[in-house]
């Protein structure tokens, strides 16, 4: 039998850089105060925990392929190579505090540059070409949070700070078209066209053509945001990230009924859903952080992405995954699809 030892499994099998990946081994020959190398690509991985059958792993920030060969170093030699799917970094020096969006009508990718609340920056919002030109868009919006397109291409935007949300035209002017939303932060379209605002302090709202509104549901307030995305099935769903380990996600009805959908997550955030009614969404879990997937039918909950900072992520129209860390964006290539394009 080999002492070179011979990789299992990696969990997640996909990541970030960042992010922390369990690897399972066996048959390695480990000697006292003697750890095993773990290297992505080549590129060596700080190793944050060893045991005689798994290794605690950061990917290296130098990690910037959209696969990696995960193996192992020790005294007697190298591992075998398991792959396993990597963030392809597209921008950083953002501040991005919520969901990406993808453009419906070209495909780019529209990022912020949030900073903190009440804090005017002089560029706030940027796209990002899909040849990977990044671009500032000439339009000033205080604390811009969620991003949304609505059902006719028009992109709207909400402002935390003034607790509005403005239409954004040709890029270039900011037009309020709501206001007095408390704190708003998640913003998403149903698929009647109507448009929903979260405002972190509790309540979300329906928020009418001409600029009205009404109380939709009321949930617990946030220490960060209201996160929300439709479902396939109609449902809206919310994240309402606070400080425990064990924060729910909430789904509501077109009756503005609320139900606790699941438990168990840690500050969750940005969240979005595939074309098979499956959730993903940015959170820690059982102490594992990056994207979590739960399954639409079970409602099982699998971490899927390892990455530190994850704050919103969605799906371009070429099935890849955007993992939006707080002040960088990462695509993966990993064939899901997202029932907004």
């Amino acid at each position: 039998m080999s002492t070179n030892g011979r990789i299992t499994a990696v969990t997640p099998e996909r990541a970030i850089a960042g992010g922390e990946i369990e690897i399972h081994f066996e048959d390695l020959r480990l000697e006292p105060g003697n750890e095993p190398s773990c290297f992505a690509n080549g590129i060596e991985c700080e190793v944050r925990a060893a045991s005689s059958k798994r290794i605690l792993a950061i990917v290296s920030e130098s990690v910037d392929d959209s696969t990696s060969i995960i193996q192992l170093e020790s005294a007697s030699g190298d591992s075998n190579g398991l792959v396993i799917s990597t963030g392809k970094l597209l921008a950083n020096e953002m501040h991005i505090v919520a969901n990406p969006a993808i453009d419906p009508k070209d495909g780019s990718l529209i990022l912020t540059r949030s900073g903190s609340r009440g804090q005017q920056l002089s560029n706030t919002l940027y796209r990002l070409e899909t040849d990977g030109y990044l671009d500032e868009l000439p339009v000033e919006v205080l604390n811009p949070t969620g991003i949304a397109f609505g059902p006719t291409g028009t992109m709207y935007v909400t402002n935390r700070a003034e607790g509005t949300v403005a239409r954004i035209d040709r890029g270039e002017a900011a037009i309020v078209v709501a206001s007095d939303l408390g704190i708003a932060t998640g913003i998403a379209f149903a698929p009647d066209g109507a448009m929903f605002v979260g405002d972190r302090s509790g309540t979300i709202y329906r928020v009418f053509e001409d600029g009205g509104k009404e109380t939709f549901a009321v949930i617990e307030p946030s220490v960060a945001a209201f996160h929300i995305a439709f479902a396939p099935d109609g449902r809206l769903f919310v994240s309402s990230p606070g400080f425990a380990s064990h924060d729910f996600i909430y789904a509501v009805d077109a009756d503005g009924h609320v139900e606790r959908y699941v438990r168990g997550l840690g500050r969750p955030q940005g969240l979005a859903f595939d074309r098979g009614g499956n959730l993903y969404v940015a959170a820690c879990y059982k102490g594992r952080h990056g994207v979590v997937k739960i399954d639409g039918r079970t409602r099982l909950i699998e971490h899927f992405v390892a990455g530190n900072n994850v704050v919103g992520l969605c799906f371009t129209r070429n099935g890849e995954m955007i993992v939006a860390t707080n002040d960088s964006a990462y695509s993966m290539n990993l064939g899901i699809y997202g029932t907004l394009l």
